[in-house]
């Protein structure tokens, strides 16, 4: 196609590249394996061939029998792919072509090694690069999402995506979060019900604050009755009586609402960029559990033709929720059915036993309970007020981080902070007193139990034992002349994790020196490296007790499990934690690993 191209013979070129695409995924999906063709049908050739049936074009004769080309299957998908993303790429691209470009993306990154697929992502980025991020509501279709990278679970953790991605909206996918095109065959429509609750905005006047709330956007998650119910009544009118509590507890529970349904003003002005924490979240999309995605961070939702989605009264564009059940009243928003139709995602296998990461609730859960305890608690206690007074602003979400990482989810605080070695240094030197700790726990123990942590008794006694463990060497850490041991892994405490015997780790403050341990005997070039005689002499009853909390080092299963690893962090000078190991005991350790860890 060149610029001298009419738009009719712009408008045939088009359509004859459609009809291409279609001919080749037809072609393809008789030679893939049958997920990957059933896919190919359901989400590539479907729409495509619905977009070539517009009523404002045509599809051309196709030219003959589908061209296959040159490759292996996985190379013409690949390429079909490629192909797919330089199409959409063009502006405003139909919402079918959208829907086939995000199955084809998913198809092809899901194939190879790593490596592979970080140059596929990359490659796909690099053609869409134009485009802006944003998501799509397609007409009876799924939510169309543009540069996808912040799509999490409910605990937080990332979910795979690709740069064009479709995600479920008629609830009926197998493959959730992702859109499978069930929602072609089910009958799914993406029109709003007219007995849905009405679009009106009140204010409610209060002493210090309003609130303003409109109906017809709650999606009913209940963050506001149920942690603040003084204000906001579940049951009975008026939904709102903003006298009934502080001012501070009313802007946390409006900033928390996940629809956007609530705003507040102060002398009668709206406070939106307040409500909406402009410019300080990054683009975001949580699938929560058996429930809507919360988008937040400013994604523009937008139709087909670019323009904005209609929104109802005071809505907020900064964060908001969509429907995922399919059965919402207020399409393409949440209405709270999916509680009333008994919306579930897949449930784990019967053998999976959640960590304490996971049955906390994730790291939403954590920084809430986070947040709660740096603005509400810390600001009006004058133990704990003035410790914190110059905290960073992310210091909750670094603290939640830490604790998810700790209670076995994922590395985000080493990743992003530098584990261990960070929270050691933000103790030193402090001073800390036991009254501190104390408190610090006990106002801990409340913020969990207000953020809707479990309640139950294994979750409460593991979450306890830790917080006063750590706390405890908070304390020791932070008195003058401590030497904490460096280089220490980040603890993982899981429901079986216990502290130790008492003498069980590297304390920060010295004992007495003892009697120095005889160096270890090793292994002649000549003889066979042996766990007992030359592997577990290398570790000091010191090493061992400062790793107890994670394996045994005089355990030939545990060290043999973790052995890899151990070896990493020799050869980086950070195990043992008092000083690098001389090469030779380095070298025996390595010999012992390649001759088959013999015990």
């Amino acid at each position: 196609m060149t610029e001298s191209d009419s738009p009719a013979e712009a408008a045939e070129a088009a359509e004859a590249q459609l009809a291409s695409l279609v001919d080749e995924a037809t072609a393809l999906a008789g030679e893939l394996a049958e997920a990957d063709a059933r896919r190919l049908r359901a989400s590539v050739v479907r729409p495509l061939s619905a977009l070539l049936r517009r009523p404002a074009g045509h599809a051309p004769t196709s030219p003959g029998p589908a061209s296959a080309g040159p490759g292996t299957s996985g190379e013409r998908l690949w390429a079909l792919a490629q192909e797919a993303t330089r199409l959409r790429a063009r502006p405003q691209a139909p919402a079918e072509l959208i829907e086939a470009t995000a199955a084809l993306q998913d198809l092809v990154c899901g194939r190879g090694d790593d490596h592979d697929t970080a140059a596929r992502h990359a490659e796909l980025r690099r053609l869409q690069a134009a485009l802006p991020a944003a998501i799509m509501p397609a007409p009876d279709g799924p939510y169309l999402v543009t540069d996808a990278r912040y799509v999490t679970d409910h605990l937080g953790e990332p979910v795979a995506t690709t740069p064009t991605t479709a995600l479920c909206r008629c609830g009926a996918s197998a493959l959730k979060p992702l859109c499978d095109g069930t929602h072609a065959t089910t009958g799914f429509t993406s029109g709003k019900d007219p007995k849905r609750v009405p679009d009106h905005r009140e204010t409610h006047v209060g002493q210090q604050v309003d609130v303003l709330d409109n109906r017809g956007i709650c999606q009913h998650s209940g963050y506001c009755t149920d942690r603040l119910a003084s204000v906001f009544h579940q049951r009975g009118e008026p939904f709102v009586t903003p006298s009934g509590g502080r001012m501070d507890e009313i802007v946390r529970a409006v900033r928390d609402c996940p629809s956007g349904a609530l705003s507040f003003a102060i002398d009668q002005v709206e406070a939106r960029d307040a409500v909406d924490r402009h410019g300080t979240r990054e683009p975001a999309i949580e699938v929560s559990k058996d429930g809507p995605y919360r988008v937040t961070g400013a994604i523009p939702l937008v139709q087909e033709d670019g323009t904005a989605v209609p929104r109802d009264q005071g809505a907020s564009l900064e964060h908001y929720a969509l429907c995922r059940c399919g059965q919402s009243r207020n399409k393409p928003f949440c209405s709270g059915m999916h509680w009333y139709v008994g919306f579930r995602d897949p449930v784990p296998e019967a053998d999976h036993r959640p960590s304490i990461f996971e049955w906390a609730g994730g790291l939403p859960a954590l920084e809430r309970m986070t947040r709660l305890f740096y603005e509400k608690h810390v600001p009006q206690d004058p133990l704990l007020a003035p410790l914190f007074a110059s905290m960073s602003p992310d210091h909750p979400q670094r603290v939640a981080k830490w604790l998810g990482e700790v209670f076995c989810g994922p590395s985000r605080y080493s990743d992003e902070y530098g584990g261990y070695t960070r929270m050691i240094s933000q103790h030193m030197g402090k001073g800390l007193t036991e009254e501190q700790r104390a408190r610090w726990v006990k106002l801990l123990t409340l913020s969990a139990q207000e953020a809707g942590l479990p309640n139950d008794a294994e979750f409460r006694s593991a979450f306890g034992a830790y917080i006063e463990w750590g706390s405890r060497l908070a304390v020791e850490n932070s008195q003058a002349g401590a030497t904490p041991p460096p280089h220490m892994p980040v603890p993982h405490w899981d429901w079986h994790t216990a502290a130790g015997a008492p003498g069980s780790r590297v304390p920060a403050i010295a004992a007495p020196a003892a009697e120095p341990e005889a160096p270890p005997v090793l292994p002649s070039a000549d003889e066979p490296v042996r766990f007992a005689d030359h592997v577990k002499p290398l570790f000091r009853a010191m090493d061992r007790q400062s790793m107890t909390f994670v394996f045994d080092l005089w355990a030939h299963d545990d060290v043999s499990r973790h052995a890899d690893a151990i070896l990493r962090r020799l050869r980086a000078g950070t195990m043992p934690c008092d000083g690098p190991w001389p090469t030779e005991r380095i070298d025996a350790f390595a010999r012992w690993i390649d001759e088959g860890k013999q015990p």
